[in-house]
């Protein structure tokens, strides 16, 4: 299959550990059969273990729509919640703007303040290091995250948000600065919907 490319990119290792997650549940020859489909060139499966910005975001989104194909809406919404989790657990709390949040968690400051500080240091390296530009925002009871290219729903169209990896690199990352806490996040807008951004909200309250 030919996927028409954006010329917007994410790291290689971001879409590595994405795509390795993925591998974990459906095995290897799946995982080939899922990329091949996707029109992942031969060479990026799967991607160097490298930060280069190389994997196209017409890519990520094509993994996401075979998945849709061959495991329906839950399905998709189960392997991609997964690998989510895993991008920001096993690479993006790599980077070094983010790593320095980790010290938040051992000094007494509300979690109210340790999620804004991290909300803002993860937009700031995702629009340093990838194409995706990230803003955030926040009203009294919950913050936004809000992403103006996205690679997860790049040039697909839905009747409802789809970008549940985006909800899983938020919930991990969200436990991981808080000690383990829980917080309720949704996906309240998305492109693929014709939105102008894709937007996840953060309540402030944990919910454990």
């Amino acid at each position: 299959m030919t996927t028409q490319v954006s010329g917007l990119y994410y790291p290689n290792k971001i879409a590595r550990i994405y795509i390795t997650s993925i591998q974990e549940t459906v095995g290897a020859e799946t995982i080939q059969a899922i990329l091949k489909e996707a029109g992942v060139p031969s060479d990026l499966r799967p991607p160097p273990d490298n930060f280069a910005k190389e994997f196209d975001f017409a890519y990520f989104a094509a993994i996401g729509a075979a998945l849709e194909r061959i495991y329906g809406p839950r399905g998709e919404r189960g392997l991609t919640l997964h690998a989510g989790r895993a991008s920001f657990a096993k690479g993006l709390a790599e980077y070094g703007p983010i790593t320095g949040t980790r010290e938040l968690a051992f000094k007494m400051i509300p979690v109210e303040a340790k999620l804004r500080v991290l909300l803002k240091v993860m937009a700031e390296a995702y629009s340093r290091f990838s194409d995706q530009r990230t803003t955030t925002a926040e009203t009294d009871d919950h913050f936004q995250f809000i992403v103006h290219t996205c690679p997860r729903c790049w040039g697909r169209s839905s009747d409802k948000p789809i970008c549940y990896s985006g909800i899983g690199i938020l919930a991990d990352g969200c436990s991981w600065v808080s000690g383990g806490k829980t917080f309720l996040i949704e996906e309240t807008a998305c492109i693929a919907t014709g939105a102008e951004a894709c937007v996840f909200q953060v309540g402030k309250t944990p919910l454990t």
